[in-house]
């Protein structure tokens, strides 16, 4: 896509593995590298880092002022606060799906997961695999 050197959050060839053994809250860690095998799992591909994101796939967009760019169409990251799952809602989508998963909050395109085993993973497995058919573009 054109023009995306101006952006932070990109493709960056780091290792996911070593991303998740920097991680310094053992249960956090844990977590992330059980989703990442839930992910990898239902996309059928492998992550790739976007900054400190694992990303799976792509998904291109035009931004307000006509620009290109593209994103990840699933990901995660282990943060401080949260396990982050990044494209499994936007704007209040899949609220029947997040109302069966456990406890979460949600922002404006992603859920934030305090315990991964709080989960419903039967219903997580779903809105990724709803996330990545409409959010992947195969090209």
């Amino acid at each position: 896509m054109a023009d995306t050197d101006e952006r932070k959050t990109r493709p960056t060839g780091d290792d996911v593995e070593a991303y998740l053994a920097a991680v310094a809250d053992e249960r956090r860690r844990a977590d992330a590298e059980e989703a990442l095998r839930i992910v990898r799992e239902v996309t059928g591909t492998e992550p790739v880092m976007w900054g400190s994101t694992i990303g799976f796939g792509r998904q291109p967009y035009r931004t307000s002022d006509g620009k290109d760019r593209e994103w990840f169409a699933v990901g995660l990251a282990a943060r401080k606060a949260a396990l982050t799952l990044y494209g499994l809602t936007f704007y209040g989508s899949n609220a029947e799906l997040l109302e069966r998963l456990g406890p979460h909050t949600t922002g404006k395109g992603c859920v934030y997961v305090k315990r991964l085993a709080d989960l419903d993973e039967a219903v997580l497995r779903e809105l990724v695999a709803h996330a990545w058919s409409t959010n992947h573009d195969p090209d």
